[in-house]
């Protein structure tokens, strides 16, 4: 047993947090991310932490890290130039794209097409054809495969896409392209759709496969440079990054298929609450998750997250599994204003990020933000970090004025006014994934995380009526912490494409426990115990006709146990809670997935000594606050000195090394048994 560390990369903020497999202690660190070179940031606060903990950076066996490489460059439109190799007949299969448009009536006459990932001129067809069987109709042209190859490389391309017809059901003509590929263009990396993808829809295919490509350069760096600047500072742990859907993959396997890190960074507070939520007996979650850029948000049901089939960066939606997150652009870094035209106060989603900061951060910034408005308002007392971070109330007051200016009101009300709209931007986020899911958010807990959600969840969770408001131990490092406890998962997946009635149990039984051991192979090649791999099914049903489906997970004991019938009952009761209705119509199954686990950490949460109810003796101080339209007497209190079953009405303030929590006047904060606080309607 060794050390574990975790790692995840925020717009304003670096968390890691340490923790020994023996004894369960653990230690945590914040530094500023430096989003010109992330790993300058990480490797900064590897130093520190393990002054911190004494501890040997070669004692380190695992680091486990959130990145957001990936999502950057899709977003920031930095992904490599993709050469597309697809069939005669198909070359323009991404610019036709689908036919659906977002937004409301006539949206489609102000919708700004994306441009393809993959340009027209990159894009070339050879010759050679499967059918939908597999069989080979016309045997691939290899003589138009190095005509295309040459024209792509005196393009310039830096990565290389093969998505041919029917390639999901047989890849061999994929396959040899790529060899050919690999032979011409040795440094170019080539992602084959069948190896990304295999599934039916060739446009989703083909753009899942494109999007790898694009990305595959960008973060096959970061790693690689990564893995060089780590092994330089002595440690050799075993690296992996966080996955989309919420668990690890080599850094070896994430350079080959990055398309499925994409939303890698919002994963890891997911998977952090989860570890929460069975430590302290909570099971229905919504998470709040507020960064200095961004708030992300997701649902927990019976302790298994939400999880979808596409993963949406921007306009990009690829065909791979992610938790299923929500995000909007309300942080503590989140600029306010008041535009010229309206004269109505806006918050984000600019944000003013690591550099320059909120001006309360004293590092040159100028414009008002969350933070600030916080600030002002007493909510943030001076003192961050510890100690070792002080914040400037004079220049926040000062930033702040220059809203109430702009409004004609005073300096209280402006800075309660912009607290108020970010409060509303995230609870129209948690409306996304909870009501119009057709979830009732007042089954639910609100989990607030990351450096501000602990802030503002009490707020949100009076707006979403989600009791308790929960503030996690360590939630600023949250993130890290669900790096560091969640376990190896891949997955692969097979288009099945039959109607339920002519499908037998014992057919699908067979299949999924061929791709359950094409998954346990993978996890073995890893260096995982067979003992230790489990394995789950996934199975996509629709009625016949629909254009969507619905994933249900599935076990091949249950399927043994209640056949064909049991999955189309479970659709059917799946499909009216999400629809709210049911239909007359045959049943088909689409697609077929197995998904192998490492083994869970079991990592318990230290238990608190109990106390006598009466917190005082952690109060540091009293203190005065703006709330409810006028000035309150509050305490402010400090976390680690607070002991099991301590009650704190509010108003009050908690503050501990990474975070600062916030109880509203009319609320009543109650420590649990491991160290959580509970905040609930007086």
């Amino acid at each position: 047993m060794g050390y574990r560390l975790g790692v995840d990369v925020g717009g304003t903020f670096t968390d890691l947090l340490l923790f020994d497999e023996a004894t369960g202690a653990f230690w945590r660190h914040k530094t500023p991310s430096t989003p010109h070179d992330s790993s300058e940031g990480i490797l900064t606060g590897v130093t520190a932490i393990c002054e911190k903990a004494n501890v040997d950076p070669k004692e380190i066996e695992y680091f486990l890290h959130g990145t957001t490489v990936a999502t950057n460059a899709v977003l920031e439109g930095k992904g490599a130039r993709v050469g597309l190799i697809t069939t005669e007949g198909y070359r323009h299969v991404l610019q036709i794209a689908r036919s659906y448009v977002p937004g409301g009536l006539a949206g489609w006459i102000i919708w700004p097409k994306p441009t393809p990932l993959a340009a027209l001129e990159d894009t070339v067809t050879v010759g050679g054809r499967m059918d939908a069987a597999g069989k080979e109709v016309r045997p691939l042209d290899e003589a138009s495969v190095k005509t295309a190859l040459l024209k792509l490389k005196e393009q310039g391309v830096e990565a290389i896409t093969v998505s041919l017809i029917n390639a999901y059901v047989n890849g061999d003509h994929e396959a040899r392209i790529g060899a050919m590929a690999r032979e011409m263009m040795q440094d170019v990396p080539v992602s084959l759709s069948h190896e990304v993808l295999p599934e039916m829809q060739e446009y989703e295919r083909t753009l899942t496969t494109v999007a790898n490509a694009a990305v595959r350069p960008v973060v096959g760096r970061y790693v690689r440079s990564l893995r060089d600047k780590l092994a330089a500072s002595g440690m050799n742990g075993k690296l992996s990054l966080l996955r989309s859907d919420g668990g690890l993959m080599s850094a070896q396997k994430a350079e080959e298929q990055p398309v499925n890190i994409l939303m890698s960074g919002p994963a890891g507070g997911v998977t952090g609450a989860l570890w929460v939520g069975r430590n302290a007996g909570i099971r229905n979650i919504l998470t709040l998750d507020v960064g200095g850029t961004s708030t992300d948000v997701a649902l927990i049901e019976n302790l298994e997250p939400r999880r979808q089939r596409t993963t949406e960066v921007g306009h990009l939606s690829v065909r791979a599994s992610a938790l299923d997150v929500k995000t909007v652009g309300a942080g503590g870094g989140s600029i306010a204003y008041v535009p010229e035209l309206t004269k109505a106060l806006r918050v984000g989603p600019q944000s003013a990020g690591a550099v320059p900061g909120p001006v309360a951060y004293g590092k040159g910034g100028e414009l008002p933000t969350v933070t600030d408005a916080n600030v002002v308002l007493g909510y943030l007392p001076e003192n961050l970090l510890g100690g070792s971070f002080k914040l400037d109330r004079e220049g926040a007051k000062r930033a702040v004025q220059t809203i109430a200016d702009a409004l004609g009101i005073d300096l209280m009300a402006a800075a309660r006014g912009i607290i108020d709209i970010v409060n509303e931007n995230m609870f129209g986020a948690l409306r996304m994934i909870s009501v119009q899911q057709g979830y009732d958010p007042r089954h639910f807990a609100l989990m607030g995380f990351g450096g501000a959600g602990p802030l503002h969840v009490n707020a949100v969770a009076r707006l979403m009526s989600s009791w308790p408001a929960i503030s996690p131990v360590s939630p600023g490092v949250l993130c890290a912490l669900g790096d560091a406890t969640t376990r190896m998962r891949t997955e692969t997946a097979r288009s099945f494409s039959r109607l339920a009635a002519q499908t037998d149990a014992s057919e699908l039984i067979a299949i999924l426990k061929d791709m359950a051991e094409q998954t346990r192979a993978e996890l073995r090649a890893d260096g995982l115990p067979e003992a230790s791999i489990e394995s789950e099914f996934e199975v996509d049903v629709r009625y016949a006709g629909q254009a969507f489906e619905v994933p249900l997970t599935i076990t091949a004991e249950a399927l043994e146990r209640d056949g064909i019938a049991g999955i189309l009952k479970r659709f059917d009761e799946e499909h009216l809670r999400l629809f709210t209705f049911n239909m007359d119509t045959p049943h088909e199954i689409v697609n077929l997935r197995a998904v192998a686990l490492g083994q869970a950490l079991d990592l318990p949460a230290a238990e608190l000594p109990k106390g006598d109810g009466n917190p005082i003796g952690a109060k540091m101080r009293d203190h005065t606050l703006w709330m409810d339209g006028k000035e309150q007497a509050a305490v402010i209190y400090d976390r680690a000195k607070l002991r099991q079953g301590d009650v704190i009405p509010g108003p009050a303030i908690v503050i501990e090394m990474d975070s600062t929590t916030l109880i509203e006047t009319g609320c009543v904060a109650v420590v649990d048994r491991v160290g959580n606080i509970l905040i609930n309607l007086a």
